[in-house]
């Protein structure tokens, strides 16, 4: 099955406006929360010397843009911002221990009238691949799309960053358009891919562009 992938180093806001309405049957996406997150000591070493990124939330403009150009939407750090009432809610619970400092859950906003469902996976289990401060796991994305998504779903991801959504749209047979604005978790992300996908032909399905 081939499989289409437009990853770009670019503002989101330039690629949206690039498709028609409607264009996407799901958008996956993971916004900056506004918590200053490179601030965070245990996390530094994959800040790369990035410090303001995460200092503020999208504007109303950017969730104006993505609902124009998606049916759906599941938006990480919904609790963060000023979306409409939803009881689709998404709950990731990460199986934290109760003493530390880090949320033990986090909330995804989504469109989807049906009741709040939770995901259960501590994000230990991938620390060895963790190279970007508020990476997801794979796991968590594949799961998305078995519950949200549909054979032939177009998926959109504004903020790509360590590009987890990419290698679960990828082993489950999703195309994927997405964007990662820093030059340096873009890299990172684009060698990720291409580790994960070495077995396969991987220039036959990736169209990158800078």
């Amino acid at each position: 099955m081939r499989i289409k992938m437009d990853l770009r180093n670019c503002d989101c806001m330039d690629l949206m406006k690039e498709f028609p309405d409607k264009y996407f049957e799901l958008a996956i996406v993971d916004p900056p929360y506004g918590i200053s997150i490179t601030d965070s000591g245990r996390l530094g070493k994959y800040n790369k010397n990035k410090t303001s990124w995460d200092d503020n939330i999208p504007d109303n403009k950017y969730f104006k843009e993505l609902f124009r150009v998606s049916n759906n939407q599941i938006i990480w750090g919904g609790n963060y911002f000023y979306l409409p009432p939803t009881r689709g809610f998404i709950i990731w619970d990460k199986k934290q221990p109760e003493n530390v400092s880090f949320a033990s859950c986090e909330f995804a906003w989504s469109n989807f009238d049906r009741s709040a469902k939770t995901f259960y996976y501590s994000p230990m289990q991938d620390s060895k691949e963790r190279q970007h401060p508020t990476q997801k796991p794979v796991a968590l994305y594949k799961w998305l799309l078995e519950h949200y998504a549909k054979k032939g779903d177009k998926i959109l991801d504004t903020h790509l960053g360590s590009m987890s959504s990419v290698i679960a749209c990828f082993e489950m047979g999703y195309d994927i358009t997405g964007s990662e604005l820093d030059a340096d978790y873009y890299k990172s992300g684009i060698d990720r891919v291409n580790k994960h996908t070495s077995q396969l032909r991987f220039d036959d399905f990736i169209e990158e562009r800078i």
